[in-house]
């Protein structure tokens, strides 16, 4: 594990949740070479397999926030990347950023980050008190009906309002960039041809959709700085496995989510790699 303390301040962080994105399809879309833009920031290996620490999105985001990644599906103590300090944690380690603060939005923000929220499915659409308890974490937050679920570019929307800010910021300015991906997330029949109902096959095709625009963003977070990325999805769903049908269930294909963590080196504007 790299020692995350030694990028704090140098690199921009970029955290992409895949919502509802399952393990399965994501491994068996790297291993067919359908992903090229995720594929680019993996291991050799594909997508780490994890578990959840929750069954839907506003439980495993209010994880997340505060340094519960998903966590490797070894059995063991896995050292995180990110804490919020409090006693008796059994996985904080001299490699682990460690931030005095209840949740490490704020934490990354008195560290002098300019913390931005692009928000995906209801529960960051700022539209009730409920859907303003997560993205109210971030200095900045975004949502419209073009980001949302029922948007079939959804995806594409998202990264040019990701550009729209970045392009903004003073290029000193260390970004903490979250975007909440909304398009994998049902209703996702539409990325299939003919499909009328979704399935299996229309929740890959919607990865496949998403993985065409994230190659756009990884370019330009990479004319700022340096990045170290984090992308997962929050849990899983299910289509009828066992009779079970969505999430908030305990089901492996619910639990059982990808997982990547990867550092990129910045990109002067004649693509070369700076050290």
């Amino acid at each position: 594990m790299q020692n995350i303390n030694e990028l704090i301040g140098k690199h921009d962080i970029l955290f992409v949740t895949l919502d509802t994105l399952r393990y399965d399809v994501a491994q068996e879309c790297w291993a067919k070479g359908r992903t090229p833009n995720l594929a680019s920031v993996l291991p050799t290996t594909g997508w780490e397999k994890r578990h959840s620490p929750a069954t839907f999105t506003y439980a495993a985001h209010h994880a997340f926030f505060a340094g519960f990644l998903p966590t490797p599906e070894a059995p063991g103590r896995h050292p995180r990347l990110f804490a919020t300090r409090f006693a008796g944690s059994e996985t904080t380690t001299e490699s682990t950023c460690v931030l005095d603060a209840p949740d490490i939005v704020t934490g990354l923000a008195e560290h002098d980050y300019h913390t931005v929220c692009i928000g995906g499915v209801g529960f960051f659409n700022k539209l009730n008190p409920l859907g303003r308890v997560l993205p109210c974490l971030f200095e900045e937050s975004h949502w419209s009906e073009e980001l949302g679920v029922t948007n079939q570019q959804s995806t594409a929307n998202q990264v040019v309002v990701a550009q729209r800010i970045l392009e903004a910021l003073p290029a000193h300015q260390r970004v903490f960039l979250f975007l909440n991906i909304s398009a994998i997330h049902q209703p996702n029949r539409f990325y299939l041809d003919g499909a009328v109902k979704d399935s299996l096959l229309s929740h890959t095709a919607a990865l496949e959709y998403v993985d065409a625009h994230l190659g756009s963003l990884f370019r330009i977070m990479q004319k700022r700085a340096p990045i170290l990325g984090i992308i997962c999805s929050d849990h899983g769903t299910a289509y009828g496995e066992d009779n079970y049908h969505g999430h908030r269930l305990a089901h492996p294909v619910v639990w059982e989510v990808p997982y990547a963590d990867f550092v990129l080196p910045k990109v002067n504007p004649l693509g070369h790699h700076e050290h």
